[in-house]
């Protein structure tokens, strides 16, 4: 266990270096395009952050916590009967069986570590599906520090458990009916509230956002790849020929990915949030969309006729976002990720099919990937991984 998680302590892509520089840059891509208050504040944040990955009494705390609180590492299972529908093997690496249900406690036990190294006394996030909202709630209140999680007004209707779970773990949940009142929304609402309290610890979900945060959320989702990599070499004895994660953010994705970077013979696949799949009615960025800065860094975004950010949709909240990583749009130009759209219509395919064929009940979100692996690799006789970011507890009340 420790072997596998202590690999975080180096970056994660510390082979390709040229990818990523000290000034938050994967490429072009990346940056701190910020107001003046919130500068200071990020760059306070930035030089924290790299003194403690090399603080060895940080990392034993959060390999503890991944271990003792979190459930790691989460089992890879060969979904023996997928598989055979599909005509490939086909293992799931099980993050919805963490503690939340969901990838996105790795990144908020991370973070809220180095919130309490800083003296934090209040932490601040969004979410779209929820589960970060739920994960940065969970771990605020096993540290003992109040929190705030900003979310668009339809998301908090279509996702009412986690809502409730947030309140009752204590959080203070802020809606925004602001645009269409979904993820991009509830990330300027919150980046707002940041920009006026910039003492507050701004805990983002995704790999967004202004340098440090896609540094970071790296740094900390990277366990998964690492995990996956280790664990499939021990159960097939080999590399997977592919591998595939649904991209919103990219937080998921990227901890899967980065396990494999180096592996040239690995293909690697990301599944956005199609929609109908047609420009105006889309979350499918690196798809349809081009490279403009967006709320704090420059990667990929959709925009409109004039160039500016314009609505996303989908059916999952957790992929409703217009922006993606900038080490996405990286991956995307050097050809070594390849992106597609999967539809809704596809994704709510593939969460009645992994149902219903091995008992478990993915994420809309995650279904997504599933959707893609189950296209790529029909009667490829391939071996493959599919990162199954959460599990879709939160989805199933839905009337998709």
């Amino acid at each position: 266990m420790e072997t596998i998680i202590s690999n975080i302590q180096h970056e994660f892509v510390q082979p390709l270096s040229n990818m990523l520089k000290y000034n938050g840059r994967y490429g072009e891509y990346g940056g701190a395009y910020v107001p003046d208050v919130l500068a200071k504040p990020l760059e306070r944040l930035a030089n924290e952050f790299d003194r403690l990955t090399k603080d060895s009494s940080f990392q034993k705390e959060f390999v503890q916590l991944l271990k003792h609180y979190v459930g790691r590492p989460s089992p890879l299972y060969r979904a023996k009967r997928l598989s055979e529908q599909v005509g490939s093997t086909i293992y799931l690496k099980r993050e919805d069986l963490n503690h939340t249900g969901a990838h996105k406690i790795n990144n908020t036990i991370g973070q809220v570590l180095v919130a309490k190294r800083m003296g934090a006394t209040e932490i601040i996030a969004e979410t779209g599906a929820g589960q970060h909202g739920v994960a940065t709630a969970t771990a605020a209140a096993l540290m003992g520090i109040p929190c705030k999680i900003f979310m668009g007004a339809k998301d908090a209707e279509r996702q009412a458990l986690n809502v409730r779970r947030m309140k009752l773990l204590g959080a203070e949940v802020i809606t925004t009916t602001m645009g269409t009142a979904t993820l991009k929304d509830a990330v300027d609402a919150a980046l707002m509230y940041y920009i006026e309290h910039p003492e507050s610890f701004y805990l983002l979900g995704s790999q967004v956002g202004p340098h440090p945060y896609p540094r970071m959320v790296g740094y900390f989702q990277s366990v998964i790849g690492n995990e996956a990599r280790e664990q499939i070499l021990m159960q097939e004895g080999r590399l997977p020929n592919a591998i595939f994660a649904c991209v919103g953010g990219g937080s998921n994705a990227i901890g899967l990915f980065s396990g494999f970077l180096n592996d040239v013979e690995v293909e690697i696949y990301g599944a956005e949030g199609g929609g109908e799949a047609i420009p105006g009615n889309t979350a499918a960025t690196l798809t349809f969309g081009k490279p403009t800065v967006f709320q704090g860094t420059l990667s990929y975004c959709l925009v409109d006729d004039n160039g500016n950010p314009c609505e996303s949709h989908s059916v999952a909240a957790g992929l409703d976002y217009p922006g993606i990583s900038p080490q996405h749009a990286y991956l995307k130009d050097t050809s070594r990720a390849k992106y597609f759209a999967v539809t809704d219509t596809e994704a709510i395919k593939a969460f009645e099919m992994l149902s219903q064929l091995e008992g478990i009940i993915p994420a809309i979100e995650s279904s997504h990937a599933v959707a893609l692996a189950a296209k790529m690799l029909k009667n490829k006789n391939q071996l493959a991984i599919v990162n199954l970011s959460g599990r879709g507890d939160k989805d199933v009340e839905r009337e998709f």
